[in-house]
């Protein structure tokens, strides 16, 4: 499962955390897509509630993004942000 979370840090203040994880959390709020589950702790919920995760592959390489209707501003890396 991918944990996406949210913490303090970057260019704009807080940055995105990914990570691959065995289990989900009493709190975290579970995405289940075909072939894809997505974890979001109820702290990092508050800042990225309404957000989309992309999964894009283009000639640059593989990332996920997230278009995050909350945020202010970013940053050119894509995971900073404002809000």
């Amino acid at each position: 499962m991918l944990r996406v979370s949210v913490e303090g840090g970057g260019c704009s203040g807080l940055q995105y955390k990914y990570d691959v994880v065995d289990r989900s959390e009493e709190d975290d709020l579970v995405i289940e897509k075909p072939g894809a589950t997505v974890l979001v702790d109820s702290v990092s919920l508050q800042y990225m509630g309404g957000s989309e995760i992309d999964f894009v592959d283009d000639i640059i390489g593989q990332s996920f993004q997230i278009n995050n209707p909350h945020a202010t501003a970013g940053c050119g890396c894509g995971t900073s942000f404002t809000i």
